[in-house]
């Protein structure tokens, strides 16, 4: 389904019925890498309406040309909102970048969020202490194979490199990739709009909203040290640090994440 928003329009699926939660992925893919993970954990648990997005510029959102910023991806997503589920309480789950954006939406709409899910959530900071690149297993012959573009997102993202992860990455992650706006995520608009001109939860007391953080360790693009900082600003969270667990952790300890998000679920309820 499509929804007219400012600078564009936001395609997106709706799962179930009940108490909202907004779904956002992460950069260069589609909903598709949430949906997978996480409706299996909807077959006992029932009583939510889970709305996945396809961020702007991803998937079968569309942008227009003057389109340029997390700021302009802010925009339209509370556009989205204020039109599918206006003046409602919802909850939230990002993804990396998408966990950015979900900060971006309970900053500036404190009273109508009522819990809030980041896994490898980017944060408003310029300069990330990461830990070193770790690989710890790679099918070189099966790598040998693929398209060298697969290649170098599988090397980049994954810290997980046989058969079973890769192909979970050709799955969920792939065909997100192949409808990424590719014009728009290689601009320099990371440069010059990446960060939003508010940043999240500055000049806010401490936040009451059930929280659920959940990182790896060995996760060398968002890191997990500057998350520690989240814990300060919300007095109901839970903080999970995974050992031998890079940035996808969503499919590199996808049972253990799942659960985790299950209980959050329950807080909600």
């Amino acid at each position: 389904m499509q929804c007219l928003v400012k600078k564009g329009s936001i395609n997106y699926e709706v799962h179930g019925s009940g108490f909202p939660i907004l779904i956002m992925h992460s950069m260069g893919t589609d909903h598709l890498s949430m949906t997978s993970w996480i409706e299996p954990i909807f077959q006992t648990i029932k009583g939510f309406k889970r709305i996945y997005i396809d961020l702007p510029a991803h998937g079968k959102s569309v942008i227009e040309e003057n389109f340029s910023s997390s700021d302009d991806m802010l925009i339209s997503i509370l556009d989205f909102v204020d039109c599918i589920i206006p003046n409602q309480k919802f909850s939230l789950i990002g993804f990396s970048y998408g966990g950015y954006l979900a900060q971006g939406i309970l900053h500036t709409r404190k009273t109508n969020v009522k819990s809030i899910c980041l896994l490898s959530t980017a944060l408003h900071i310029r300069d990330r202490t990461l830990p070193k690149r770790e690989v710890f297993t790679k099918d070189n012959i099966l790598l040998s194979q693929l398209d060298p573009d697969i290649c170098v997102a599988i090397e980049t993202l994954m810290n997980y490199q046989d058969k079973q992860h890769i192909e979970y990455f050709l799955k969920e992650i792939q065909p997100g990739r192949l409808l990424a706006n590719k014009k728009f995520l290689h601009s320099n608009w990371r440069e010059k709009g990446y960060f939003l001109s508010e940043e999240p939860f500055k000049n806010m007391g401490e936040l009451s909203q059930p929280a659920l953080f959940i990182m790896g360790k060995q996760d060398s693009i968002c890191g997990y040290k500057d998350h520690i900082s989240l814990l300060n600003k919300f007095s109901n969270a839970t903080f999970a640090i995974l050992d031998q667990t890079g940035h996808m952790i969503q499919i590199e300890k996808r049972q253990i994440v799942q659960c985790l998000v299950q209980d959050w679920l329950l807080t909600i309820k």
